[in-house]
């Protein structure tokens, strides 16, 4: 029995998040939401999912959240130094499933048979060829700032994920310096939704705003 309320539980956890995640946004009119943007509302769904099965003990959280995972494609930005291994995976997150099933054997062969397909890579997807994600560490209050190239009429989504030691915060300023979008929400995965009518440069400030150092996995189509 405990099996199936893990799973039922799991369930509960995805639709919850899918309908009600709390997302900073500017106005969208008639932007296009593209696949790579629904990418980054995926992935950042099991890292909430993932968040809500440690907290619960939830090995088929964790489960579901590796599953989501691993339907989005991840391309690696390059070019810049921020280049480290990501800490989310759904690799990493079938290892986590693994210590909170204990002996339930039941729950073990399930992580034992997803390994491979879910580890093996996204041969096709319905997310394009994904978000593109990069991974830094930032020390204590530390501002870690980058540009990305926004195009007109379609939406443009950023999120932070950070590895839970710490508050991130993240901005979006368009090219004139003027916030577009600001989530400080003080949790640990914050995401802004912006829908420029013209394309142009937009600059992302992600702030650490904890005591100690962090890793976050950033996200953006």
């Amino acid at each position: 029995m405990r099996s199936g309320r893990t799973w039922i539980g799991a369930g509960l956890a995805v639709s919850l998040l899918f309908g009600g995640a709390a997302v900073a946004t500017t106005a969208r009119d008639e932007a296009v939401l593209t696949p790579a943007a629904r990418g980054v509302t995926q992935v950042l769904t099991a890292a909430e999912l993932a968040a809500w099965g440690r907290d619960r003990g939830d090995a088929g959280a964790l489960i579901m959240a590796a599953r989501l995972l691993a339907e989005v494609p991840l391309r690696q930005a390059g070019g810049d130094g921020a280049e480290e291994t990501p800490f989310l995976t759904a690799a990493s997150l079938l290892d986590e499933a693994a210590v909170l099933a204990g002996d339930n054997a039941g729950v073990i062969d399930a992580i034992e048979r997803l390994r491979d397909p879910l580890t093996r890579g996204v041969r096709s997807s319905t997310f394009g060829a994904g978000p593109v994600q990069t991974v830094k560490s930032l020390q204590a209050r530390e501002l870690w700032a980058f540009d990305v190239e926004a195009r007109g009429g379609e939406i443009l989504r950023v999120a932070a994920i950070g590895d839970g030691d710490t508050n991130i915060d993240l901005v979006v300023r368009d090219a004139a310096g003027a916030v577009v979008c600001r989530d400080g929400f003080g949790d640990h995965y914050p995401v802004c939704t912006v829908s420029p009518r013209t394309g142009g440069q937009m600059r992302v400030d992600i702030v650490n705003r904890g005591d100690i150092w962090t890793k976050v996995q950033v996200l953006s189509n």
